[in-house]
């Protein structure tokens, strides 16, 4: 018995001596990194799902804007909340610590490209001591006549954010063998600190400048969304998330994941539904208060009693009960942003497997291509305009006090047949 062991044993040893090679069969490249991302942090997982888009309720306005259709969309993570002013704020505080790391401290190192390499390491948050460098860091704030008070603080027209992104849509029309990458390579620098001041100009005649001095800065405010936020700077956010989390997986030795973006319009819809048909509000009845008479999200009620569900301005994030897919505010509190263009007719001719329809206006355009989609309405809206099929807009370079914005990322992982 002994002897036949270690025959056993020395046939298994050469055994997985030969699967070294894949003599002369089809085995695949083997070594390739392991995958497992967890579920990102603060998300929720929205699955893959056919839905009834459109309106649940009479089309009071008669726009026919959004007519009712069958939609199939892919699984996704999705914000449990609207992106938050604190966490927004990590975002301006990694833009001004690279900016201070490469045009005043010398810290950034760079390839033959004259790309800029940062690991993961390098720019964590807080590694600058701003006061260690005060002379050295002196330029980046306000010049003494533009000091309110005298007070030193930062100049936040200095914080741009410059990044990459590719026009598959472009590249998908050009000829692939014959085209050039960098055609369809594109570039773009966005001034990324929210415009405070659209508590002013939002509303004639109204006093609300508290919140243009408070609303963004104060820690108060830090788990309410963050507004005054573009299309355009939106848009960069999710680009700075995706290279700050695959940088991390890069520092792991692991694949990169999938980019953070906006969700399409019908994404957005699909979520805020929470897996109900025909529903008219994300909690699933066809009316704004409970069985208690309570108001079940932040808007406009009745004939503009502010304070009659609870919030005059944005309430947190994560006020009010979630809908069943565990996402909090898709009616009111803020509107928020699409990656969508805006169309009257876009769901007419959009393809019914995960529809979309963009387009990446540029300065030269008129006003009308620069139109974006928001869903959701707003702490300011009245109910029609909190309806889960309700569709508006706004210009992609237009900042509001009623508009925010959370992201998604699809899901990268196995189809429902595949069950290994």
């Amino acid at each position: 018995m002994k002897y036949v062991a270690k025959a056993l044993l020395i046939a298994t040893i050469f055994s997985m001596a030969s699967c070294a090679g894949d003599r002369g069969e089809l085995i695949g490249v083997q070594g390739r990194a392991p995958w497992f991302h967890p579920q990102p942090f603060g998300t929720v997982y929205i699955p893959t799902g056919t839905f009834l888009t459109g309106q649940s309720d009479e089309d009071i306005f008669h726009t026919y804007i959004a007519p009712n259709k069958q939609i199939s969309i892919h699984a996704m993570w999705m914000d449990d909340t609207e992106i938050t002013n604190n966490e927004y704020r990590q975002f301006v505080e990694y833009v001004k610590d690279s900016i201070a790391r490469k045009e005043h401290l010398d810290m950034v190192t760079e390839n033959p490209d004259g790309y800029e390499i940062l690991d993961y390491a390098d720019v964590r948050i807080g590694r600058i001591d701003w006061k260690e460098n005060y002379e050295e860091l002196e330029d980046m704030y306000y010049r003494e006549r533009e000091r309110y008070e005298y007070r030193r603080q930062i100049d936040i027209r200095q914080l741009k954010y410059n990044y990459q992104w590719i026009d598959f849509q472009a590249a998908a029309r050009g000829s692939y063998w014959n085209s050039n990458r960098a055609d369809y390579i594109k570039e773009q620098t966005v001034q990324i600190y929210p415009d405070t001041l659209v508590w002013v100009r939002d509303f004639t005649y109204s006093y609300n400048e508290p919140m243009t001095r408070q609303y963004f800065y104060h820690p108060k405010y830090d788990d309410y969304p963050v507004v005054g936020i573009s299309w355009h700077q939106a848009n960069a956010f999710c680009n700075w998330r995706t290279r700050w989390l695959n940088r991390y997986w890069e520092a792991q030795g692991m694949p990169i994941t999938e980019h953070w973006r906006l969700p399409s319009e019908f994404e957005w819809e699909y979520a805020a539904r929470g897996g109900r048909d025909n529903n008219m509000y994300p909690w699933g009845g066809p009316y704004t208060r409970n069985s208690k008479g309570c108001l079940l999200a932040n808007f406009k009620p009745n004939r503009g009693n502010y304070m009659a569900d609870g919030g005059m301005y944005p309430v947190r994030a994560d006020a009010y009960f979630p809908n069943d897919y565990g996402l909090y505010n898709m009616a009111g509190n803020v509107a928020e942003w699409t990656i969508s263009a805006y169309d009257e007719s876009s769901h007419q001719f959009t393809h019914d497997l995960n529809s979309d329809y963009q387009y990446n206006a540029s300065e030269s355009d008129p006003l009308t291509m620069k139109r974006k989609v928001t869903r959701g309405g707003s702490w300011k809206d009245v109910a029609y305009f909190i309806q889960n099929g309700s569709r508006s807009y706004e210009y992609q370079d237009t900042a509001k006090s009623f508009i925010g914005f959370r992201a998604v990322q699809t899901y990268i992982g196995r189809s429902a047949l595949d069950r290994r």
